[in-house]
Parts: structure tokens; sequence; C-alpha cells
């Protein structure tokens, strides 16, 4: 079968190497001049598969007006006359009660711990160039009551699959030493083992050098993707292929994966995918000699920023802007992971006034309001989507690319395809 695939990001370069090792013909369309050069670029490194609870929970809006007001909030919010936003917001706060949540986070984890098994069979079998490392990662309290109720939730992620375990203060600086600075601050931390890191954009860059000289296999960078073409009635009609500046390129499928660039496309065959941007900011700072940054993942629970270093450099990420989109950067969120980081990791002091050593970042991650992504057909036969992971991306990137494999290939997924189904877009 010839499929096309529309984006090369994670989940479009991850969706091309499934497919082709199916053996289909396989055509990957990108705009950018390489993979992963968008949301993909410098995401925050964790692959965090125990950890894929939805931004919509219980707690949530009681959280949203003190966040508001905050000008280093981990959410803002900026209101457009746009009713897909407010389309959203509504969907989103149906979304934030527990019972939608908890079965949310049960599909997820069952894709995530997929995806894991995934990616430890990609490391082990071929090439260790994107920075993977089983690091384990820290999720680390401040407020008693936040770290107690972490607590009560330890038996049943463990029903779920996932393995943790409390530690107090000092169980947790033993472990990691780079927090001793705030030793006095934390009040415990729940340590998951298993969790790793890696550069995504890497990880992109190795999927494409791998499906460089595959046999009908092709990467067109550099190439915009104007339409999808189809053929019959908006009832009957099937997909054909898409359009571009060169003219029409034909297939028996096609993948939409463009992250928020898709829904546009999209919109002329009359779906409307339930997306909104979740804009990410992130910092890439050198580690020298090793002094004062940590080796295991952080994610400081209060402040919603992750660390994860990758090699030699410690990967600083956060923020969910809820804007219509664009990726300028916003300095004063910058400057405020340059500050948590300094605060938390003395020895590491990134120096806010110099962004070629912060290596600033930001980048629209594509969400759903529940939190699911859209993996399977759609309503148009012939067209397939893989889209709206959020901040999950990379974590669940292997697991939907298998997933669409196999509903394309007609054969049983190893999970539940309806949990993720795209049909009533």
């Amino acid at each position: 079968m010839k499929v096309v695939i529309v984006g090369a990001g994670v989940i479009g370069m991850s969706t091309a190497w499934r497919l082709a090792a199916d053996g289909h013909e396989v055509a990957v369309l990108e705009r950018r001049a390489g993979p992963g050069e968008e949301t993909s670029f410098a995401n925050g490194g964790q692959l965090s598969y125990s950890y894929v609870a939805p931004l919509a929970g219980p707690g949530v809006l009681g959280k949203v007006p003190g966040w508001l007001l905050r000008a280093d909030s981990p959410m803002r919010f900026r209101p457009s006359p746009d009713p897909a936003q407010w389309r959203w917001l509504a969907a989103f706060a149906r979304a934030c009660n527990a019972a939608a949540s908890e079965a949310t986070t049960r599909k997820l984890l069952r894709l995530a711990f997929h995806s894991r098994d995934l990616m430890r069979a990609f490391v082990d079998g071929g090439p260790d160039d994107f920075g993977f490392a089983r690091r384990g990662k820290l999720i680390v309290h401040r407020d008693a009551a936040s770290f107690a109720a972490a607590c009560r939730l330890l038996d049943y992620q463990a029903s779920l699959g996932c393995e943790q375990q409390a530690l107090d203060r000092d169980a947790t600086v033993a472990l990691e030493p780079a927090l001793a600075g705030i030793r006095g601050e934390i009040a415990g931390a729940i340590h998951t083992p298993s969790e790793e890191v890696a550069d995504c954009h890497r990880f992109c860059l190795s999927l494409a050098r791998l499906l460089h000289d595959r046999p009908g296999v092709s990467l067109r960078f550099g190439t915009d993707v104007r339409g999808i073409e189809r053929e019959g009635g908006r009832e009957d009609g099937r997909v054909t292929g898409v359009r571009t500046a060169a003219g029409v390129e034909r297939a028996d499928a096609v993948v939409v994966a463009g992250g928020m660039g898709s829904v546009g496309l999209l919109r002329p065959l009359g779906l409307r995918v339930p997306l909104w941007p979740l804009k990410g900011y992130s910092i890439t700072v050198p580690i020298r000699d090793g002094a004062g940054a940590p080796h295991i993942s952080i994610t400081d629970f209060a402040r919603k920023i992750v660390y994860a270093r990758i090699g030699n450099t410690l990967r600083v990420a956060g923020m969910a802007d809820l804007v219509r989109g664009d990726t300028a950067i916003d300095r004063r969120r910058i400057a405020t992971l340059a500050g948590e980081t300094r605060a938390l990791f003395a020895g590491v002091a990134p120096d806010a006034q110099s962004p070629a050593q912060l290596q600033p970042w930001a980048g629209l991650r594509p969400a759903t309001p529940s939190g699911l992504p859209l993996v399977g057909p759609s309503r148009v036969r012939g067209l397939w989507l893989n889209l709206g992971h959020g901040a999950l991306g990379f974590t669940l990137a292997l697991g939907s690319a298998s997933l669409l494999a196999d509903r394309l290939a007609g054969r049983k997924p190893a999970v539940e395809a309806e949990d993720f189904s795209a049909m009533a877009a």
C-alpha cells in the first residue's frame, strides 16, 4: 500500500518507521527543512510512562484563577474570539472530574507501557545516538498535603502497573544529592526507577537516517501540503492523495500527523478535530563538570517544571499557555525557567541574560480536551489521524504508531483501539 504521511515530528516519523517495517511504500511530507523541527525539537526530554494523567483533573478548575493571576504561573490563558477555543475549553471543563480523569489515565497508561516496550526494543536493536538513558524519575513535593495525596495514590498506581515508592526528605536527597540545596523545602518525593530520558529531535533524526536508504521510503522535507485530495461525495468519497506545490501525490492512504497545522488541513473535508495548542517552553543548559546537576529526572510538582539530564546538558521545560498560536518566545517564561533552575540546582546556574547559553525554545503541543490522542481511521475513507498527544508526544509516539499500523493492517492492536478513536472528528 502507498501511504503518505503529513508531518515529520516524532509522531509522523515513528509512524513512518512502523509502516515501513510492515512493507508499505511510505512518503513523508514535511514543510520544514528536516524532521522534528517544531514541537518535537526541544521538549522536556522525559519519557514519562507512569505519569500520563491528563491536564483535565478534578482539582484543576479550582487552581486556574490563582494561576491566571501570577506572572510565573504554570498555566496562562489568553482569550481569543475563535469559537474553537471556547469549544475546547467547555469540553475541557466537562472532563475535569475524577471519573473522567481516572478513565483517561488508565487508557493512557496502557498505551504508554506499550510505547515503553517498543522504545526499549528499538534501543536494544538500534542506534544509540539520541541520548537515551534509563535514569528514573523523582516527583518532588514541597507541600505536605500534596505529598500525602501522592502517597495515597501509590496502591492505585501499582494496580495499573506502575512501580513506584514514596521517599521522605532524607531519602530523596540521598538518592539525588543535587537536591540538597532545598532539603528544608522538601516534604517528600515519589520515585519511579523505570522512567527514561532522550532527546526527541535527535530521535527523529535517527529515524530519518534509518529510513533514508530503505527501499520504498521517501522523506520529502521542505514540502508544504496544501490540501487533501478526495474523490466522490462527502458521505461515500475516499482520499486519493495530497496536493503540494509540485502537484498531487497519489496514495492509497493518507496519515495526518502534522500537529496543530492539521486543523486547517482537515477542515475542508468536514473534519473538526478538537485540538488547541498548549504552548510550552524549554531551555537547554550545558553542564560544567557535572557540578550540581541532577542525574535523576526531576519534576517539581508545585512549579510544574521538569528537569532531564540528557548527555552533558540539562533540559528544563514547563508551562502551558492556552494561547492562539505562534511560537514567539516570551522572555518572561524563559527567565522563570532559568530562575527556578538556579534556585533548585545552584551549581548549574544558567544565565537568563545569555540566550546563547540557554537555547530558549517554545513549541505548540496539540492537545485534546480529554488528553486522549486521536489515533486511527477518520470518517473519510483512506484518511487516518495520529494527532492530539499534548505534552506526551515523545512518550506515546511508538505506541501510537504501532496502534495505527495494526489497524491499517487489520491486525488486533496491543491496546484497545476504541480508546483512541478518531471517528468522532
